[in-house]
């Protein structure tokens, strides 16, 4: 009984001894696995810090953002500098918070998606950033995630700026939805207008045709020019009176069109009546030409489905304005 007893107690022992050896050689591979792993990552961003280094030279902003363990820039090239301003390097070092502050309002969501791991990485980021002048410039970037065992770590990137990308696209979206002579919106962009309003949103609409009056007369007595001037002159009053709820485009030679989006009609009403007396204003402070325009309008509560018919009927009582005053003109001349 004594010798089995003593014999599972040496046993236990020695299991117990195996046990701490186990573990103590367990311990050891784990903080040697997890120096390793530190100095790997270490390592890992030498490498990528060399990388970075041999393309400081390139205007394009190369970053490596660390989120975990904490929130800090661990590598921002200097050409951030050439467009957001001298020292904006040192502060971003200090200051890890400083992409929320400086981004543009409309863009913060996409910032902070991006920062959170919430965001599609394959796409390139369309931002706006604020330099220290207080303009707001033009980014593109392609961002790369790093996760460790499932959980984002840090982000890197290269952002490259597109002011000029930007202005280019803006001048020829201008170009193609404004008149070339007067700076408002052309026939095509009525066009699409008409179509949105038409089909897809429902909202109460009102359409003002204006014709001048008297155009050829004009072109064919004192020049083109003279008549180009009238109706750039006209084009800037009607542009300049009404709101932004409202489309001021020239449909034609001497046609200008207002598309008036959630107004009633009694509002319409008084606008056209203002812009009669606009016109009077104008013509009595003009020392050169005298703007005449006639002008109808047509409303409805709803505008889906009823866009041509609007039209036609604004039409129409345009030249119903136009015909009257021919009437009017003929009564006083005795005619």
């Amino acid at each position: 009984m004594n010798k089995n007893f003593l014999r599972n107690v040496r046993k236990l022992m020695m299991g117990l001894i195996y046990f701490c050896l186990g573990l103590v050689v367990g311990i050891i591979a784990l903080l040697m696995y997890m120096k390793y792993e530190k100095a790997k990552r270490k390592t890992g961003f030498e490498n990528e810090k060399r990388i970075f280094q041999l393309v400081e030279s390139s205007k394009d902003i190369i970053y490596y953002y660390e989120i975990k363990p904490e929130l800090r820039h661990r590598y921002i090239s200097p050409s951030i500098e050439h467009f957001l301003g001298k020292g904006i390097l040192e502060e971003a070092y200090k200051n890890p918070n400083l992409p929320l502050e400086l981004v543009h309002p409309d863009d913060y969501e996409i910032l902070l998606k991006k920062i959170k791991g919430d965001l599609d990485y394959n796409q390139p980021l369309i931002q706006r950033w604020k330099d220290d002048k207080g303009n707001y410039r033009w980014f593109e970037e392609y961002t790369t995630p790093m996760f460790e065992k499932g959980e984002l770590i840090a982000i890197r990137g290269i952002i490259r700026n597109i002011d000029e990308k930007v202005k280019l696209q803006q001048d020829l979206e201008y170009r193609i939805t404004h008149d070339a002579l007067t700076n408002i919106y052309n026939r095509e962009f009525f066009e699409q207008s008409m179509e949105k309003y038409n089909n897809h949103v429902n909202t109460s609409v009102a359409i003002i045709l204006c014709d001048l009056d008297e155009l050829k007369y004009l072109n064919d007595n004192y020049g083109h020019k003279k008549g180009d001037f009238l109706i750039k002159e006209s084009a800037k009053l009607l542009n300049q009176f009404f709101s932004e709820n409202a489309i001021v485009a020239r449909i034609g030679g001497d046609e200008f069109a207002v598309i008036i989006k959630d107004a009633d009609k009694v509002e319409v009403e008084h606008l056209c009546q203002n812009l009669s007396a606009e016109i009077s204003e104008y013509n009595r402070n003009s020392k050169d030409i005298k703007i005449k325009m006639s002008m109808g309008y047509a409303f409805s509560k709803y505008s889906i489905g009823k866009m041509e018919k609007l039209f036609a009927a604004a039409d129409k009582n345009m030249y119903q304005d136009k015909k009257a005053k021919k009437e009017q003109k003929l009564i006083q001349l005795g005619l």
